[in-house]
Parts: C-alpha cells; sequence; structure tokens
C-alpha cells in the first residue's frame, strides 16, 4: 500500500498548526507534579450491610434507572379482581382450565388474533377459567448494554389481556401453576356471561 504524498495546501495547515503549538518539556512536566500537594483519595461510597440473621441485607436505596419489575413481579402486586378463596385454589392449581390456547412458536401477528378469537368465543360458551400458553421464550440477551427481555409472547399477552376488546371480558390474569406450564403460561379468568 502506497503512501500519499501531502499537496501543498496540507503542508501549509501543517505548518500553522505547528507555529501555535507549545513545545512540551517533560522535565518540567515531571518537577511540577512531585512539588504539588497530592490529590485527595476518592470517597469510596459503601453499602451499609445489616444483619438479619445469617443473611447479610443491603440498605441501599434502590437506583431510578433500574428495570422495571419482572413480570411475575407484576402479577403478585395486582390487585385480586375475583373471590380470594377461588384465587387460591387458583394459584395452588387446584381449579382445572375449561379450555387452553397454545400460542407458543406463534409470530406476535398470529398470536394476537388467535387469542381474541379464543377468549371471545370462551366468554361467549360460558366458559370461565382458560389457560393460555405463551411459553417462557428464548434466552437472546447476549450481554450488550440494552437488555433484552425473554419471551416476547409472555410479555405481551397479559397486555393483550388489559385492552380492549378483551379487558372487558377477563377478570383475573394469573401465572398458571407449576403443574399448568408455571412461567410458560397464564390462567384467565373470565367474567360471567351476562
Amino acid at each position: 500500500m502506497r503512501r500519499r504524498r501531502l499537496n501543498e495546501d496540507d503542508l501549509a495547515l501543517w505548518r500553522r498548526v505547528t507555529e501555535r503549538t507549545e513545545k512540551l518539556e517533560l522535565n518540567k512536566l515531571f518537577t511540577q507534579e512531585i512539588d504539588a500537594p497530592a490529590p485527595a483519595p476518592p470517597q469510596v461510597r459503601r453499602a451499609k450491610i445489616a444483619l438479619q440473621g445469617n443473611k447479610p441485607q443491603s440498605t441501599m436505596k434502590k437506583r431510578s434507572n433500574d428495570l422495571r419489575p419482572t413480570l411475575s413481579e407484576q402479577m403478585k402486586a395486582a390487585p385480586v379482581q375475583m373471590d380470594h378463596k377461588a384465587f387460591g385454589k387458583l394459584k395452588r392449581g387446584k381449579l382445572r382450565p375449561e379450555g387452553r390456547i397454545d400460542l407458543h412458536g406463534m409470530t406476535l401477528d398470529r398470536a394476537h388474533p388467535a387469542l381474541n378469537g379464543f377468549i371471545m368465543d370462551a366468554h361467549a360458551r360460558g366458559k370461565r377459567l382458560v389457560l393460555v400458553i405463551t411459553g417462557k421464550g428464548k434466552r437472546r440477551d447476549d450481554g450488550g448494554p440494552i437488555p433484552v427481555r425473554d419471551g416476547v409472547l409472555r410479555h405481551q399477552v397479559p397486555q393483550w389481556l388489559s385492552m380492549p376488546p378483551l379487558n372487558g371480558l377477563v377478570l383475573q390474569i394469573a401465572q398458571a401453576h407449576v403443574s399448568h406450564g408455571g412461567g410458560g403460561a397464564y390462567y384467565v379468568y373470565l367474567r360471567r356471561n351476562r
């Protein structure tokens, strides 16, 4: 690979740059650093650890730039709309779903209309508890600067169920019991058909 020779314009620009710069004398630079007072060491912030039993717990404040709560945390924090006794049975897997739809493996544009049709049909038939299987999703986060959530359908289905036209039909959404799919499925408790 041949280097390009500088033309007169480039050489004139270089001369102007070198005329405005000052020569750096290394001897003066090092002697000034030795005579100057040493800078204060940086302050290190440490988390206070409170021992409770054998488990250390951090008392640092939660950072404001943390990600949203996980899906399971959001489900647990949601208020119970249905009968508490029935909800307890539901969470323990004691109630048997009257219908199920398996969305996992579908794309978003195929899964959304399929879910809408299934929920509307189940409500019209008077079913109260249905199971929506989304799958847990593939692990696609490669550790980059922007986190990627696992399971697109798993995160999208609760949002679809809380939007029209389904929000008027759905009374409660809960993560399924392990016997019915656990984190890869949802119980959808429907309102009574009136």
